[in-house]
Formats: C-alpha cells, sequence, structure tokens
C-alpha cells in the first residue's frame, strides 16, 4: 500500500518536518512492514510558461520542429525547441528551465539543437513522472489550470509530495487503505486521528428506483457471495472534464495510473476508504443487477478485452443482456465508462473474501479491488463509499445524484469476545493492567464493556478479531511491542530431533563435506516425463490446482528434478557438476481414491478422527537421497588428463551416505529403464535392496540436452533407516602395522568382479581389514572366455604384529572360498 504524505495528513496530524523516514518508523511501531519510498524525482525550476509563438522548421532528418517564444513569468520570453505539435499560440504549459532534474535524473541545461540554442525544455506528463502519457506536451488547459506564467509547476501539480510503502499482511486488509494507514499512525504516535468515513453522511443520497437482488444458490462454504449492496446514479455529467492535477498525483504516487475522471473518482475513493468501487455507464444497462453464480457455458468479455469461460463458482454480477463483470475482481466491457458516459451507475459492496479470492487466482486476475476483498473489507462503509464518490463526480464532473439507488445489507453484526482479566499478560509475558487492556481495545474501534471477562464487540473493519488470543495480540501492538522482553525459550528435556531427521542431515552432511551440492527441485511434473524415467506407465498423485497444467503430477522419484537443475546450470555455462536432494516422493497405488471431501476449516485443530481420516487419504510419501553427477570429477591439467564423472562417482555417493548411519552397501549388476544397460547397480544392504544407482541412457540424456555420460542414484532412505544400525559405531585405530597383498584369479568372465570380491573377504575372516578391487583384466595370457580379477588386500590382527605367513593363509582362505563357489582358479 503505497500511502502519499499530504493525503495521510487530511485525516490525521502529522507534526511538522515528518519525513517518509518517520512516517516508515512509526508505521513499523505498531506491526506494520516498510517496503519503500516513492518520490516524483523531479527538482526546480519547473514553472509555468505560455507558448507566445513558434515557428515550425523542417530538418533534413524528415522531422518537423518548433522554435517556440515562451513566457515563463521574466522580462523576455525564451527560446525554446520543441518536437511535440499539440499544442498551440497562447496555451500554458509546463516549462523546465536550465537547472532542473526530471525523472531518470535527467538534468536540464541550455544546448544547442537544430540550429537554435534551447533554454530549457516544454515537458509532457510522462517526462514529469504523471503518467505514461507521450504524444504530446502537456497542456495545462486540459487539466482546467489557467495560471499565470512563472508560476512554481511543482507545487501546482502536486510534484513536491512523496509516499511511503507499506506492506499488508493478510489479516490486515482495513490497512490497504488512507482511512485505515492514518489510524495505525495515530495509535502509534497519538496523534489525532479523523475518520474520512464519518466526514460523509450516508443518507444523503435517497435509496430506490433502481431494482438489485443477491441470488446465491450455491454459496462457497455456506457462506452468501454478496451481504451488502449500495447502488448510487449520477446522471447528466460533462465526460470532457478532467482530472485535476492533485488527484492525479495522488493516485499516481499511489501506484495507480490516471484513465479518465469518473474512474479515476472510484478509484481514488478505493484508497481513501479502502471500499472497491465500480461504475457502470448507465445507458449500458439493461433492466436491474443480479448477483449471481456463473450459469455452465457462460463467457465474459473483462475490461481488459480478454474473453473468460466462467466457473460455476465464480460470482457475477449480472443485467439483462448476462455477465457484466466478475463481482469484486474486474467489470465487464460491455458496460465500461467510455469518452460519451454522461449516466452513472455506482456499485459498492461487500464480498465473500473466500469467493472472490478464488475467482481471481482461477482467472489468474489479481487487481486492486480483488486484493482488498480478498481480505476482508469494512461492510458498513459501502454506503459512506458511494456516496462519497458521487459527491465527487457531481462536483468534479458536474450532473445531479437524483436519488436512485438502492441499499441491500445483510451483513452480520460482529460477533461479541470474552477477554478475561490476566488473559492478555498471560498469553504475552508482560503485566497489562485492565485499564491498559480497555484503553487499547478502544483505540483500535472495539466497543468494550467492563467487567470479568471483558465483553468485547470487534469494529467492522476487523474481521480477524475472532477470539480472546486475536485481541490479546492486539494489545500488544497498540501498548507497544518494546513492552515485551527478550528471553531466549528454554527447550523442554526429551525433546529434539528424532533419530530418522538427525540421519538425514548427517547424510545432507556427508555429502556436501565430499564436494556435492544440495538442491531443492520442483515437485511437480507432466505424467510422460515421470513415465520416461520409471519406464512404464505409473499411476501419480494429481493438483486440483496446479500452477502449470503442463506440470500437474506430484513427482515419483527424484530424478527428474535433479535433471531440470542440470539442465539450468548447463544452459548457464557450468558443465561440471555434483548436485544431490534429499526429499518426499508420492507413490499411489494405482486404482486407489485418495483424498477427502471433508476438508476441516483452517482456524482450529481437526480432532483425532478427522486427522486419522486425513492421514489415511493421502499415498505413501517415502523419503529418498539423489545425486547427480555430469562433466569431469578431476579437470584437465599439466600431466594430469580429465576424469569425466560418472557410475564410480555415484557408487562411491552411495557409500557416503550408507558409511554415514552405519550401514554397508553392496553393488550388484542390474537394470533400469532409464539407466545404461551394463552400466546400473542395485544397491543392497545385505538382502534388502535400497535403490539404484547408473548411467542414464544415452538416448535419454540426448533428448534431455545433457552429456553423453551422466551419473545418476536414488536411494529409499525409509528402507536404508530400518536395515541400518540404531547408532553409528566407531572403530579404534590400531597401533599394529598393516600387511598388504594382492591377489589375482581367473574366473570365467560372467562372473561378476562383486561375488568373487564377496567371497574372499567372506573366507579371509577377521584379520582381512580392507579389500579392494584394481584391475579387471581380458586378454594375452587369460584363457578364452575367462577374465583376470586383482583385489588388493590389507591384513591387520588387533593384538600383534602380523607375519607374512599369517597373512598369506587368511589370504589363501579366502582364494578356497572364491574357487568352491566360483570356479577361480589362482593366475601364475
Amino acid at each position: 500500500m503505497r500511502v502519499p504524505l499530504s493525503w495521510l495528513g487530511e485525516y490525521v496530524d502529522l507534526p511538522e518536518g515528518t519525513t517518509p523516514e518517520d512516517v516508515h518508523a512509526a508505521l513499523v511501531r505498531v506491526g506494520l512492514e516498510e517496503e519503500d519510498i516513492h518520490r516524483f524525482e523531479v527538482a526546480g525550476p519547473v514553472v509555468v510558461g505560455r507558448v507566445v509563438s513558434f515557428v515550425e522548421e523542417p530538418q533534413s532528418n524528415g522531422k518537423t520542429i518548433r522554435w517556440c517564444q515562451v513566457d515563463v513569468g521574466e522580462p523576455e520570453p525564451r527560446g525554446i525547441v520543441c518536437g511535440a505539435r499539440n499544442f498551440f499560440e497562447g496555451d500554458k504549459v509546463v516549462v523546465t528551465l536550465p537547472g532542473a532534474v526530471l525523472p531518470g535524473p535527467f538534468p536540464i541545461a541550455a544546448r544547442k539543437t537544430y540550429g537554435h540554442v534551447s533554454d530549457g525544455m516544454i515537458a509532457s506528463a510522462k517526462e514529469l513522472g504523471l503518467g505514461d502519457e507521450h504524444s504530446g506536451i502537456l497542456r495545462l488547459v486540459e487539466l482546467g489550470l489557467d495560471p499565470e506564467p512563472g508560476t512554481d509547476a511543482i507545487a501546482l501539480l502536486g510534484l513536491a509530495d512523496s509516499a511511503v510503502e507499506v506492506n499488508v499482511t493478510p489479516d490486515r486488509g482495513y490497512a490497504f487503505s488512507i482511512r485505515g494507514i492514518a489510524r495505525e499512525f495515530s495509535h502509534s504516535t497519538g496523534s489525532d486521528f479523523r475518520d474520512p468515513a464519518l466526514a460523509v453522511d450516508p443518507t444523503e443520497h435517497a435509496d430506490g428506483g433502481f431494482p438489485v437482488a443477491i441470488d446465491d444458490s450455491s454459496p462457497v462454504r455456506g457462506r452468501v457471495g454478496a451481504s451488502v449492496f449500495v447502488a448510487r446514479a449520477v446522471r447528466g455529467i460533462d465526460p470532457t472534464r478532467p482530472t485535476p492535477p492533485w488527484m492525479v498525483a495522488r493516485l499516481t504516487l499511489a501506484g495507480i495510473r490516471s484513465i479518465s475522471l469518473v474512474v479515476d473518482i472510484t478509484n481514488y475513493v478505493m484508497l481513501e476508504l479502502g471500499q472497491p468501487i465500480h461504475a457502470y455507464d448507465l445507458d449500458r444497462l439493461t433492466g436491474g443487477i443480479v448477483v449471481r453464480r456463473a450459469q455452465p457455458g457462460e463467457t465474459l468479455v473483462t475490461l481488459d478485452d480478454q474473453t473468460r469461460s466462467l466457473h460455476p463458482e465464480d460470482l457475477l454480477i449480472t443485467d439483462g443482456s448476462g455477465p457484466i463483470g466478475l463481482a469484486g475482481v474486474m467489470g465487464g466491457a460491455s458496460t465500461e465508462i467510455g469518452d460519451g458516459t454522461t449516466n452513472v451507475l455506482i456499485e459498492a459492496a461487500n464480498f465473500d473474501p473466500t469467493s472472490i479470492a478464488r475467482t481471481a487466482r482461477r482467472h489468474k486476475l489479481p487487481s486492486e479491488a480483488q486484493k482488498r476483498f480478498a481480505r476482508g473489507v469494512d461492510p458498513r462503509v459501502a454506503t459512506r463509499a458511494a456516496t462519497r464518490v458521487a459527491q465527487l463526480i457531481v462536483e468534479l464532473a458536474g450532473g445531479t445524484a437524483d436519488g436512485t439507488g438502492t441499499v441491500l445489507d445483510d451483513a452480520p453484526a460482529p460477533a461479541p469476545i470474552a477477554l478475561s482479566s490476566g488473559f492478555a499478560s498471560r498469553l504475552v509475558g508482560v503485566e497489562y493492567t485492565d485499564a491498559e487492556v480497555a484503553d487499547a481495545l478502544t483505540a483500535i474501534g472495539a466497543s468494550v464493556e467492563a467487567g470479568d471477562p471483558l465483553t468485547v464487540v470487534p469494529p467492522s473493519w476487523r474481521p480477524d478479531l475472532v477470539d480472546a488470543p486475536s485481541l490479546a495480540e492486539e494489545v500488544a501492538r497498540i501498548v507497544g511491542f518494546d513492552r515485551i522482553p527478550s528471553v531466549l525459550p528454554v527447550a523442554p528435556p526429551g525433546r529434539g530431533l528424532t533419530l530418522d531427521q538427525r540421519r538425514r542431515r548427517t547424510i545432507a552432511d556427508a555429502l556436501a563435506g565430499a564436494g556435492f551440492t544440495e538442491v531443492l527441485s520442483y515437485p511437480f511434473f507432466s505424467q510422460a516425463t515421470l513415465d520416461a524415467f520409471e519406464g512404464r506407465r505409473v499411476p501419480t498423485m494429481g493438483l486440483a490446482n496446479a500452477l502449470d497444467s503442463e506440470a500437474a503430477r506430484m513427482r515419483t522419484t527424484l530424478l527428474p528434478g535433479l535433471v531440470e537443475v542440470a539442465r539450468r546450470n548447463l544452459s548457464r555455462g557450468l558443465t561440471d557438476l555434483a548436485i544431490f536432494e534429499v526429499g518426499t516422493v508420492f507413490l499411489p497405488q494405482d486404482g486407489v481414491r485418495y483424498g477427502t471431501d471433508s476438508v476441516p476449516i483452517g482456524n482450529r485443530k481437526p480432532d483425532e478422527a478427522t486427522l486419522a481420516e486425513l492421514e489415511a487419504s493421502l499415498p505413501a510419501q517415502p523419503r529418498r537421497a539423489g545425486v547427480l553427477v555430469l562433466g569431469n570429477a578431476v579437470e584437465r591439467q599439466p600431466g594430469q588428463a580429465a576424469v569425466t564423472s560418472g557410475l564410480v562417482d555415484v557408487l562411491d555417493a552411495a557409500r557416503i551416505i550408507a558409511a554415514a548411519v552405519g550401514a554397508t552397501l553392496s553393488p550388484v549388476q542390474s537394470a533400469h529403464p532409464a539407466l545404461h544397460p551394463g552400466r546400473t547397480a542395485e544397491l543392497r544392504v545385505g538382502d534388502v535392496v535400497v535403490g539404484f544407482a547408473g548411467e542414464l541412457l544415452p538416448s535419454l540424456a540426448a533428448e534431455l540436452d545433457l552429456p553423453r555420460v551422466v551419473g545418476v542414484l536414488e536411494l529409499d532412505l525409509d528402507t536404508l533407516f530400518s536395515v541400518a544400525p540404531a547408532e553409528v559405531a566407531s572403530w579404534p585405530l590400531s597401533g599394529y602395522p598393516a600387511a598388504t597383498q594382492d591377489l589375482s584369479v581367473v574366473v570365467p568372465a560372467e562372473v561378476p568382479a562383486g561375488d568373487v570380491l564377496a567371497a574372499v573377504v567372506e573366507g579371509a575372516g577377521a584379520l582381512l581389514e580392507h579389500a579392494a578391487l584394481v584391475d579387471d583384466y581380458r586378454g594375452t595370457g587369460v584363457p578364452e572366455g575367462s577374465k583376470s580379477i586383482t583385489l588388493a588386500l590389507r591384513f591387520r590382527a588387533p593384538d600383534r604384529t602380523l607375519t607374512a605367513a599369517e597373512a598369506t593363509e587368511a589370504k589363501l582362505a579366502g582364494l578356497a572360498v572364491a574357487t568352491e563357489r566360483l570356479g577361480a582358479t589362482l593366475r601364475e
């Protein structure tokens, strides 16, 4: 919300010399968040000038300029070159003299151009920051102004004003108005507040003569779409009247573009009172107005010239011709205020926040009106706002408010809340007296009836105040947050992270320590993408209101997300990647219906039965760890060739993950539909499968614009944790030396090297400390159909120094098991 200071000062006393920074500081004290400061960024001298004469001079570049003589209140006119041609002799214009600075910044100086020395510049509205119109210079007669030459144009056009911008949270919709911000400034500083709504007499215009009906046959969550609807008619306006410059300046500072006088007035009152207003061309309406839900197949052309297919839940404003507006969001083009509009119907209504928020989200149509209705608008201000608009139209555009209109008001009164003595003190942790509590609640506009408990009726503009805790928050805010002590809470004993949470953090730390980078990817994909990585049609969970209709299914694997992150980084020149993600996947069973029709209300905790029903309505959501590597694991350098990332690196990552939780992984050759045959491993702990690792199919990698070799890994952490020990054991460092030996055996070519390694480890016994595959040879000296496997073995005893004979004996014991199980023979 942007708040011009001159406007704010009309409804709350601003101390002399108050700066935008002072206003920000005051608003922060009552819980609003400062965002920005906005100014026109125009510095003088900027004055009114009168065009005495001009001569049109064609130029060699095909352009025609005007050499103008302009009276700026000095003894002699100034010569100014101007490229615009929309003004006449005698026109009053805005002249920026040498030394002035326009937004940009764009300093003005006397300079030679087109054969003349231009002693200043005649400005357009856009150059002054007053709008986007740049078709010609600003003619003051079009604004209804006739000042004397030399008059300060900055003051005349309101360009000396500035505005503060604050962030308005969803529960503080009343602060989307000058009225609300002025009230908050008053709370913070104690300055006198003058409610602009009370300055309007709502009975000034009679009620009657225009038919309006509310016919909501399908209310959302049982709440009728419109509780208040006020209409007022003004006839005989002058459509040529301009918006006065003071209003244009305020709207511009508030972030609203000036459109036409009537539309500007509706926006002005919306900003002033917080009540969205819509104006219709009365002559283009057919019959009366009916507020109803959309019917199947209906469409509406909105003010942005978009044809919108309507949903049965959309709340509409209709007349005899059909839909003429999306209630609370945007009006229709058929009844738009135009250049020839002379009779106007003003609408001020109160619509259900849920209906408006859903409609705006469904049509991707944010608007200033929707922003306010979705947060809640004061239902008691509609009549005064409609009257205020009618008054301004009569004042600025002529015409007569003839009494035609209607008032429908079925808004419920705010429910009283019981607030026991001492409740606010117990909740906030600050001792408040009963008088402080009552005074704070009275200050925000609530009525307070003494007693214990206090009976508090919230003001109509605060629909967020529904219970005692929300009242206690207001007491803390109004009395002052500085009263709340800063105390670091002490965690109760027996709490903290669960075992699985600690394990997941340990895994993430271990991978990060090994040089991998953690990423968070979007969990939404198309069905085709998920099927491509699973190698089959998989059941998936769909989103009811997807941000992207092409990515409306929840992931069943982490790999697509890692691939998308890799593609994005590759497109930005990062060619060597080692990334990982720890996250949830969603695995519905085919043919099972998930979800529930009984959605609990969000402002209270569901009971145990409802929680159990919700839990049962969800699919399995196991936690997984995924890794992707591509590019070079080792960069090329003098004496060192580049080493490409691949299967070896993701297997190392798998071992890091397993070691972090005290488990030992065994890779077993396997197959996966999305992975390279022969470069795929199934990962096991004992006999339990916990995941897979491998390299993407080259064809799939090429389709995804990835390098030919892309290593990937995915582990089911829930399964891994179920077979991991409860505690990770650490082994003491031995003080005795190790004995190392190599073992080369010949086995049939089809025997996996991992089986040979496992057999040797099993047979070597407890003295074997470490074993690793170091060579797989097939060629000269090895029989056809066989291969030579070389293992590096390290032996150590915990209580003595091993002899070479003991190490050899253990090695041969391992060979014996490999011979018996796999037919291995010692290579000579």
